[in-house]
Formats: C-alpha cells, sequence, structure tokens
C-alpha cells in the first residue's frame, strides 16, 4: 500500500535492526550498518525534504513574514508539547522533524569533549562520571571527524589529544579575528581556530561553502554536513528508510526481555508494526524519552526501560551568552555566516579551585552590524513584534517586547537614514557557551492533557538551569567585557535570559551508567532492561560540557555501530 504521495511506506520484512530516527547518529549508524550488509529499516516521524527546495527554505529564514518554525515546517498538531519549569522552553524552535533531523539547521560547529567533561565526579565531586572515558571515544571522534567532514587546523592547544588533524583545510579567518587579536595577546588569552563541519573544499561528493551566510537555519548549497547526506549513503548501501513513519509505541516479548515490533502510524491513518532482531532509537533527547513512557506495560507499567525512574530525568540544555558592541572603525566584511575562531582557554579549570568555576567557550563573531531592512523593520514597529510573538507564542520575552513597541513611535525618512547609517557596519560581538551541572528535576515528562495528531499524551519540558550555570555565565560575561574593555568599545546588547532557552542540544534523559539503578543504558549504549534495544543519542549523556554535543552523538553511534556489526554479521 502506498501513502498519498505515492511512497510506499509498509514494513520490511525480517530486518536485523530497526532504527527509529534519521538524524545524525540514525543516518550513521544506518550507513555503517548497511555498508556491513546488515539489513536495516530506518523509521523517520518527520517528512523527506526536497534539497532543490533549500534556497526556497534560506528565503523563509531570511524574510521577516516567516516565523523560524516555517523554515522546517515544525508546528502544529504533530509537534504540540508544553512547558513546566522557571524556563519557557521554545522546543519547535530548537529542533527539526524529518530525514536529517535537527542537523538540518545546526550551525556546523564542532568539537570534542575534553577529559574533565567524562570525570565530573571524581575530578571535582560535581555530577556523575560517565562510565567510559574520553580515550574510549578517541578512534570514534576522528572517524566522526572523516564522516562528517571537518575543516579547520588542529592548532587548539586547549584541545583533548588528538591522532591526526581533520581532512579539511580551515577557512581563511574572519576580518574580526584580526580585531580581536590585539586584544586579546594583551590579555594572554590565546584565540585558535573553529572546526566547522562546513566543506573549505570540495569534499565527499559536496560542494565548498559558496558563502550564502545562512548555515543555520539552512545551506542551500549542502556544504554544510547534514544526516540526509548519510541517509542517502544508507540506502545506495541496500538500507530502506521510511519517512512520515512516526513510531506510536514499542512491543516487547512474553519474557518482557525483547523489543518485538515497533508500531508505526502514516500520514494516511495506516498503521503498521515494523519486526526486528535488534531496536536502536536515535530521535533525540525529548522523543527517546517520550517513546518509551508511551511503551508502558503490564511488566513496565512506568515506561520501557525505566525501573531506574530516571527516564526523562536529568534533561540538559546548553545555556548561551553574548554581548554586541560597537568600536570606532568599520566591520563591514562580507558575512560568510560563522566566526572563524574561538578560545577554550576557560575550558578545563583547577581541580582545586573552591568552587569549581565552570567551564565555557567563546566565540569570536563575525558581525557587521544589522541589515538595513533589519533595522528599518525592527525599529519598535509593534506590527513586527505581533509577528515575532505569534511565530513563538510560548516566548514571553517576545510578548514582552510587544508591549514595549505599543509605546514607542516607528521612525520613517531622514531619522530611520540616520539610524540605519549609525547601525551598519560597526559592530562586533562575542557569544559565550556554558556549562550547566544536570539535575534531577529538569525532565521530559508526558502531558495527558494535551495530545498531538495521533492521540498520544505530548512531551512536558521541565528546565531551569543551575545557579553553577549562572555563576559561570557571570565569568564569561566578565571576560567577554575585559576584551570589549581592551578594544574599547560600546556595549550595545547583552543577551542572557533569553539564551537561557538553550540551542537545541537536548541531552542527558536516558543516561549512561554501569549501575542499572543509576542509568537507562549501559557502557554500549543498550538499554539495562531490554537485551535487543539500544539508543544512539546525545540522551544518554551524563554531563554536558560546554561544547556542541553533535561530535560526541556521532562518535558513540560509530561505536555502537562497532558492537552491532560484531553481533549481527
Amino acid at each position: 500500500m502506498t501513502g498519498p504521495d505515492d511512497v510506499d511506506r509498509t514494513p520490511v520484512s525480517d530486518p536485523d535492526v530497526c532504527i527509529v530516527g534519521a538524524g545524525p547518529a540514525g543516518a550513521l549508524l544506518a550507513h555503517r550498518l548497511a555498508t556491513a550488509g546488515i539489513d536495516v529499516v530506518v523509521l523517520e516521524a518527520g517528512p523527506r525534504f526536497d534539497f532543490d527546495e533549500r534556497l526556497e527554505r534560506m528565503e523563509k529564514a531570511l524574510r521577516p513574514a516567516h516565523p523560524p518554525t516555517d523554515v522546517w515546517e515544525m508546528g502544529g498538531d504533530r509537534d504540540r508539547y508544553t512547558n513546566s519549569g522557571e524556563v519557557v522552553y521554545p522546543l519547535n524552535t530548537r529542533r527539526v522533524k524529518g530525514i536529517g533531523g535537527s542537523s538540518l539547521a545546526w550551525g556546523a560547529r564542532l568539537s570534542r569533549f575534553h577529559e574533565k567533561d567524562f570525570e565530573m565526579g571524581s575530578r571535582y565531586g560535581l555530577a556523575t562520571d560517565w562510565p567510559i572515558s574520553y580515550d574510549d571515544l578517541q578512534p570514534y571522534y576522528a572517524e566522526a571527524e572523516r564522516a562528517l567532514g571537518v575543516a579547520g587546523p588542529a592548532d587548539n592547544p586547549f584541545s583533548p589529544p588528538r591522532e591526526n588533524p581533520p581532512p579539511m583545510d580551515a577557512f581563511a579567518p574572519s576580518y574580526a579575528d584580526s580585531l580581536f587579536a590585539e586584544a586579546c595577546e594583551s590579555l594572554d588569552i590565546t584565540m585558535h581556530r573553529t572546526l566547522f563541519a562546513i566543506n573549505s573544499e570540495s569534499y565527499d561528493g559536496r560542494s565548498a561553502c559558496q558563502g550564502y551566510g545562512t548555515c543555520s537555519p539552512v545551506c542551500p548549497s549542502g556544504a554544510k554536513y547534514s544526516a540526509d547526506h548519510h541517509i542517502a549513503k544508507a540506502e545506495a548501501a541496500g538500507a530502506t528508510v521510511i519517512d512520515r513513519a512516526a513510531v506510536q509505541r514499542l512491543k516487547h516479548d512474553a519474557t518482557g526481555e525483547r523489543i518485538e515490533r515497533a508500531v508505526y502510524a502514516t500520514p494516511t491513518g495506516e498503521t503498521y508494526i515494523q519486526s526486528a532482531e535488534t531496536f536502536v532509537l536515535a530521535a533525540g533527547g525529548v522523543e527517546i524519552p517520550r517513546l518509551l513512557l508511551l511503551s508502558r506495560s503490564d511488566e513496565y507499567p512506568d515506561g520501557l526501560a525505566n525501573s531506574s525512574g530516571l527516564v526523562g530525568k536529568y534533561f540538559m540544555e546548553r545555556p548561551t551568552c553574548g554581548v554586541t558592541a560597537r568600536i570606532d572603525k568599520p566591520t563591514r566584511q562580507h558575512l560568510i555566516g560563522f566566526g572563524t575562531s574561538s578560545t577554550h582557554q576557560f575550558y578545563d579549570y583547577d581541580e582545586d579551585a573552591s568552587p569549581p568555576p565552570g567551564s565555557f567557550k567563546i566565540e569570536f563573531k563575525n558581525i557587521r552590524g544589522p541589515r538595513p531592512s533589519d533595522v528599518a523593520l525592527t525599529q519598535q514597529n509593534i506590527l513586527y513584534s505581533l509577528q515575532s510573538a505569534f511565530g513563538d507564542p510560548f516566548d514571553a520575552d517576545k510578548w514582552s517586547d510587544v508591549g514595549e513597541a505599543a509605546f514607542v513611535g516607528d521612525e520613517w525618512g531622514d531619522d530611520l537614514l540616520d539610524t540605519i547609517q549609525s547601525a551598519y557596519g560597526n559592530h562586533i560581538g562575542l557569544s559565550a557557551a556554558v556549562e550547566g551541572i544536570p539535575r534531577r528535576e529538569n525532565q521530559i515528562t508526558l502531558d495527558s492533557s494535551r495530545t498531538d495528531d495521533h492521540g498520544n499524551p505530548v512531551p512536558n519540558v521541565s528546565w531551569t538551569p543551575s545557579s553553577f550555570a549562572k555563576e559561570t555565565m557571570d565569568r564569561a560575561f566578565e571576560v567577554m567585557d575585559d576584551i570589549l574593555d581592551a578594544l574599547d568599545a560600546d556595549v550595545l546588547s547583552r543577551t542572557r535570559y533569553r539564551n537561557w532557552k538553550g540551542i537545541g542540544h537536548h541531552m542527558g534523559t536516558t543516561r549512561m551508567s554501569e549501575d542499572p539503578e543509576a542509568g537507562v543504558v549501559d557502557p554500549d549504549c543498550r538499554t539495562h532492561e531490554i537485551e535487543n534495544l539500544y539508543i544512539a543519542s546525545s540522551s544518554v549523556f551524563v554531563t554536558s560540557g560546554a561544547l556542541q554535543p553533535t561530535l560526541t552523538i556521532a562518535a558513540l553511534a560509530l561505536r555502537l555501530a562497532d558492537k552491532l556489526e560484531g553481533e549481527l554479521r
């Protein structure tokens, strides 16, 4: 039977592995297993996007008529959610459902976690150690860098040990880097280049960067890595990928020790059953715990793999903060969409520090100031503010903007021209990602008061940042202020509270542990209770660090691929 778009969404007959989710973890795993001759099927809740429509999606991202959720068609009944924590979390602006997952919209910065991120308990008495170390992941980090295609030098003096430089040369330093360099040198702050999964040259069948400058939320050229690339390679190797196949429940056998089937629904209302020898959940840190909780049974009344009570607990996001300033010299460079330098100098800290200050890393932004069109549209225009608020109705700050705009008049003519000329071409910016400490109270639960398009309880996000993260953010602001003081810059804005809402790094909701009572999966990413159920996701992270999680997600997925290849071949 086929769906309304003539796509066959019927199950595959007796595959070896069923993967739920087609983001980076699911795609890499599917490719590796299919290449090894293992029969794989991937079930993805979202659609298969047409690559040729990316220019149109870029226009949506640039035009104020479209809210951020329009670019990748998030929202509506399928994607309902609720909030209950201190932070009103805008989940649908922090994820993408579809072939490629959230990598379609990411900024493509990559970093390896440092050794200390795996040892927060034993080093500092904070949080819990991972049951694996950096050394366990090091070879998989290298493999992940080759798979995703990483551009950059190995010039980061604060990086953990690595074998070889990344596979592609770095992008040329931005003009902004030259402005920051002297100030940082005067403060003994070491700048180094940022690694990107963006092609600085043609690599693995994808073009070099064309400089559209819209890497996040969309790269029209495909130079930025997104996981649909490995989905295509997996299909070429023999894997079957079914889009718009929303998994409703996992069903176990009579013993309760093995998953027998995944029940999924299609857009036309059919429900199918996909059986497999092994199941891997790769649907991210929100939908994975939700599916486990939805799959409760008589044997598992609190949800699958949840005898520890930790499914959904320890949800982590990545707080960020930033400063924008004006300097007395032009910065109107060609905007290529990202900064080319960072500093990890404040990442590893003294074990004897009391209290430990927390990790953060600073990005040197490549900006020139707001575009003239943006200045014109954001002159406290109440219509613009209303449009922004309706696009993200759970963001209380945006509704506050509407209130402020109601009391301020618009600028027109010469007044507006003066504002545009003063606002353009002389800006610089810094941003910092800060470390948080996992808190059991931060969690994903089911909210039965609302249901999705299939009548299932929606995910409820409860997230309140730790005081540790707030103190770390204060330190990050101190360092950024020192840099701007050295540049004799006038600070224009500070982003703080809005960015408690994170940047789409969903971690920790099915944490890894040796002890079945202290986590959901074992060090091999297999659930403690179900022998053929694995999880490939940042949901298994024990701590979050202050670096982007995707390279660690990819490394864990490739490590899991090794294990499953050994078991299934």
